[in-house]
């Protein structure tokens, strides 16, 4: 017999009575004048208001700053990262590359999301930007596929 061990207690791999997950509303898709609604189990982390849910790397309020319902990274301010600790993980980041378009390759608003300390997410404008592949907007930055 193959036993599965929830929150909920030790259950029969193919047991009926095992308590199924919640019922997850999805999230809607935002556009300029609407913003996007998360889906009904997300931890919202940044909420266009505060930076509550964060702090610099060790630990202290960040000096990143809110404005306009987004938060920038100013000189001197160093990474932010979250209060909350996450494993597996299913992430929704929205950003804004420069305006005014200045630069070329990784010298083009060059960004990224850091998950579990170990991995990030670049962050670029890479629309007709030529850098290397894995180093693109949205790529794993570093990471290549094992040969």
């Amino acid at each position: 017999m193959q036993w599965v061990e929830t929150e909920t207690g030790r259950w029969m791999v193919h047991d009926e009575a095992r308590p199924s997950p919640p019922l997850v509303t999805p999230g809607v898709c935002g556009a300029q004048e609407t913003p996007a609604r998360p889906p009904s189990d997300a931890v919202v982390l940044f909420d266009g208001q505060d930076l509550s849910k964060w702090t610099d790397m060790k630990g202290q309020p960040s000096k990143w700053v809110v404005r306009d319902g987004f938060m920038e990274s100013v000189k001197g301010a160093g990474y932010v990262r979250t209060r909350q600790e996450f494993g597996s993980v299913q992430v929704h980041v929205e950003f804004a590359t420069p305006s005014v378009v200045t630069g070329a390759g990784q010298g083009r608003g060059n960004s990224g999301v850091f998950l579990q300390g170990q991995y990030e997410v670049q962050v670029l404008d890479s629309y007709e930007n030529k850098t290397y592949p894995d180093g693109q907007c949205g790529a794993l930055y570093g990471a290549r596929c094992p040969s």
